[in-house]
């Protein structure tokens, strides 16, 4: 019987382990990034959120499991994946401006050793009109507050036009107008089809922000739609006895549970 073909997921884990040198960070983990969606990842700190992202993308090593993005390994696919770092992680003093930070995300397609065209620039500048740094493209980075610097990386992953976007904690420690930015650059990368995986830490705004969430200690707990998966036990799971981080969850999941039943009675 002719069974019909299953397209693959954008970025797909399995039996993932990783260590650092005799401790493990990430233990058998499985994942699935469903296309279209907005996923976060969320978890304690020290449970692995960060590690599992820069090991798919190949930035750590790992002890054992397979990583595909797109049903193919990293090195075939990574013209369809860009990715946003932590902002802490950026030596921000390196005397270069924004639009040239932006311009570097296409160095993939250009060649590392070729010039940055007309082309090129004009790409890199339409990428900060979009995250509201239109009159910041020649600032230099270090001119920038910790905001516009994280807009300007989200820029250059917006450059790159890829398909999938995995993102390590964007909304930690920007302004609140920084934060309306990016979701708003999630919201329309969604409605073209595009698929965002982002490390999380503010649990009361998965519910806004997301559609999809992967619940890791080491190793995932739960996964699946927000709406089904990001209930109170589940968290409990995941974080133990913090009852702060739980309640403040558990009024995030009431309050989007409240909203949904409001819009369906309009």
């Amino acid at each position: 019987m002719h069974t019909a073909e299953t397209t693959p997921p954008p970025l797909a884990v399995r039996d993932l382990n990783v260590a650092y040198q005799t401790k493990v960070v990430v233990w058998d983990a499985d994942f699935d990034a469903p296309p279209g969606k907005l996923v976060a990842i969320v978890g304690p700190n020290g449970a692995g959120k960060s590690t599992l992202i820069k090991a798919a993308l190949g930035l750590i090593p790992i002890a054992s499991g397979s990583v595909r993005f797109f049903g193919l390994p990293y090195a075939e696919a990574r013209h369809r994946v860009a990715y946003v770092p932590q902002r802490e992680t950026v030596d921000w003093d390196f005397p270069v401006s924004a639009v040239d930070v932006v311009a570097m995300g296409l160095y993939r397609r250009l060649g590392w050793c070729l010039p940055v065209r007309r082309k090129e620039l004009d790409l890199a500048r339409a990428a900060l009109v979009k995250v509201g740094l239109a009159d910041y493209a020649s600032r230099q980075i270090s001119q920038l507050s910790g905001g516009q610097q994280q807009r300007v990386f989200l820029a250059r992953a917006l450059a790159q036009d890829a398909d999938l976007y995995l993102m390590d904690e964007p909304f930690a420690s920007v302004d609140a107008a920084t934060e309306r930015a990016i979701v708003e650059v999630l919201r329309e990368l969604r409605a073209s089809g595009r698929t965002v995986v982002c490390v999380h830490h503010d649990l009361p705004t998965v519910p806004e922000y997301f559609d999809h969430v992967a619940l890791l200690n080491m190793r995932v707990v739960a996964q699946g739609p927000v709406s089904s998966t990001f209930t109170a036990e589940n968290l409990r799971k995941t974080y133990g006895a913090r009852l702060t981080l739980l309640e403040e969850a558990a009024q995030a999941v009431e309050r989007a549970r409240v909203s949904a039943q409001h819009r369906e009675a309009r």
